[in-house]
């Protein structure tokens, strides 16, 4: 399972960094998408320049997959990154693949990663304690 967790981080990570490149560089053209309405919602991202922050975000997070260094914190930005993917196809955009596959590479790296994200996913954390001195 570790090499499994490995691959799919080194993955998850390429995909993203990759693809946060092209949101600035442009280097993989696409065509525009067949529903009107996903081409307003894109023209208004990139003209108000939202789209940079989500180009930034699938850009470090990426980065930070690819380095090792604070993994948690790359998998909580993609995990963002990942449920935007996924809602703007199920309701704008034709195809859902790579949302999924982006998914099922994010879980097998979050489960190596699961005890750091121990406190996050507790129904009620207890309070740190402070001692004044």
């Amino acid at each position: 399972m570790k090499i499994a967790s490995i691959t799919s981080r080194y993955l998850l990570g390429l995909l993203f960094t990759v693809f946060g490149l092209n949101g600035f560089l442009n280097f993989i053209h696409q065509p525009p998408p067949p529903n009107p309405l996903a081409i307003q919602f894109l023209t208004a991202a990139f003209a108000s320049h939202f789209a940079a922050f989500f180009f930034a975000v699938q850009l470090l997070g990426g980065v930070l997959l690819l380095s090792g260094y604070f993994v948690p914190l790359g998998l909580t930005l993609l995990a963002a990154e990942l449920y935007n993917i996924i809602a703007f196809h199920l309701t704008l955009g034709p195809g859902i693949a790579v949302g999924l596959v982006g998914c099922v590479l994010w879980v097998l790296v979050f489960i190596q990663y699961r005890e750091s994200f121990k406190g996050i996913l507790s129904p009620k954390p207890a309070p740190v304690s402070t001692t004044e001195a």
